[in-house]
């Protein structure tokens, strides 16, 4: 299993238990070599020293259980989050990593700051109150007027 993004995205579907079977039969019954084995059936040669390993072991070849990875996140406390966020809006991530209480990694930010969908793009309809100016001007409005 890999984890992209907080996502779990699942690997490749195992091979199925007939074609196992249909391998080791060839080589324990019919005694083809491994490598006869491996071209025959389009299968890898470790992969079938795997499944003779498995059956060697435990009885079966059959495929293993794989259990989905836990994602952790360092942060756990969202809402806290949210508004270091907006206290912070003009820093960069590695500066918000930095003054994040514990250790946490811009990366971590950033896929953080994803999740919570906070984005830099800039409103040109916002008001320049926010920045100490009067005026509700637009960046086509202000060309006009100067």
């Amino acid at each position: 299993m890999i984890v992209n993004n907080g996502v779990a995205i699942a690997m490749t579907k195992p091979y199925s238990y007939d074609l196992r079977k249909k391998v080791i039969e060839a080589i324990e019954l019919d005694g083809f070599k491994k490598t006869e084995a491996s071209q025959m059936f389009n299968v890898s040669r470790n992969t079938i020293n795997l499944w003779l390993k498995r059956k060697e072991e435990t009885g079966d070849y059959k495929a293993q259980k794989t259990t989905p990875l836990e994602t952790t996140t360092k942060i756990k406390d969202w809402k806290k989050f949210q508004e270091f966020v907006e206290d912070n809006a003009d820093k960069t991530q590695v500066e918000m990593a930095q003054l994040w209480d514990g250790e946490i990694s811009d990366r971590t930010i950033s896929r953080a700051l994803k999740k919570i969908n906070f984005t830099r793009k800039k409103n040109l309809w916002v008001s320049r109150t926010r920045r100490g100016e009067k005026t509700n001007i637009s960046r086509k409005n202000r060309d006009i007027e100067q």
